[in-house]
């Protein structure tokens, strides 16, 4: 993923959820709405969480040290794992109390108004958030579908962006129908209840997210195209005839470390050798170019014996 791409989505998420969590609270002010007070801290929440993601990227852009060799490039896994982490408890859990509390001592809506109007900015001003997300995510996704494209992206900004803007959408979805109900039946237990679902749809979001970024934190290897790719490229035919075994791990979603055991002929001679090494790390780079870090161990390939 293009960082400038995860950037522009983050931006603009950002930019959105800023104005529609001061909008939603204006609205809860006016109408003591649980719903819009739970989606004003979801909104709040999504805001931290988008800068928590570009405070992640910044640092992830520092120098290798002697005490960190491989850089940092996981940090942009730790502050989106962060992010789940915001994102259950800020959001999901805040809004299960505040909609059991509305269920528990209902009151009507003042000024109806006011949370209807915010909820269709808010929808206009998600769309537009969302849609930049997903343009951003079609240029990388390829022919995958969106489930594989947040399963498997490497990079967590845009699956993370992309799931917040979903869960907003359908979180704003609710957030009306629950304002509707409680305006159209007079009972104000139905915006609770529209809060309460707010609440589970965080949560299952966050768990998501959660299950993701830990995947990525404990060192995913590289896809299988970007495998294969390597595998075709470390072997010439002539010096390197065979990849004998072979590791992956993503150092970071841009950079990715390689190491493998190839076999070479018993008679090259050490010069021959480390020229067929040379040659074949400029080829895996070449073939896939976040293979920064190279470990080629030559070895000559003994059959295995057949029992």
């Amino acid at each position: 993923m293009s960082a400038s791409g995860g950037t522009k989505a983050i931006v603009a998420a950002l930019a959105a959820n800023l104005a529609i969590a001061v909008a939603k609270f204006v609205a809860f002010i006016f109408s003591g709405s649980s719903s819009m007070l739970a989606e004003s801290v979801h909104s709040l929440a999504d805001s931290g969480n988008q800068g928590l993601l570009l405070v992640g990227g910044k640092r992830a852009q520092r120098e290798a040290t002697p005490q960190h060799p491989f850089g940092y490039g996981r940090e942009r896994y730790i502050y989106a794992f962060l992010v789940s982490i915001v994102l259950f408890t800020v959001g999901g859990m805040f809004a299960l109390y505040e909609g059991y509390e509305k269920i528990k001592h209902p009151h009507e809506l003042d000024h109806w108004y006011w949370p209807v109007g915010v909820l269709v900015f808010a929808i206009i001003a998600e769309v537009f958030s969302f849609r930049t997300a997903v343009k951003e995510s079609n240029e990388i996704r390829g022919d995958q579908s969106w489930t594989q494209f947040v399963r498997h992206a490497k990079a967590p900004e845009l699956p993370v962006v992309l799931l917040e803007d979903l869960g907003a959408l359908v979180g704003l979805i609710l957030a009306l129908g629950g304002v509707g109900m409680a305006l159209a039946t007079g009972d104000g237990v139905w915006d609770g209840i529209g809060t309460l679902c707010i609440g589970v749809l965080l949560i299952l979001i966050a768990i998501v997210l959660a299950a993701e970024t830990k995947s990525l934190l404990l060192g995913e290897a590289a896809g299988a195209d970007a495998v294969e790719r390597i595998n075709r490229a470390l072997v010439d035919g002539e010096t390197v005839t065979r990849v004998i075994h072979m590791r992956t791990l993503h150092l970071g979603p841009e950079e990715l470390l390689v190491a493998a055991k190839v076999a070479v002929e018993h008679d090259d001679t050490a010069q021959e050798i480390a020229t067929a090494i040379d040659a074949a790390e400029a080829r895996v780079r070449e073939a896939v170019p976040i293979a920064r870090v190279i470990y080629l161990e030559p070895d000559i390939y003994r059959t295995p014996a057949v029992s």
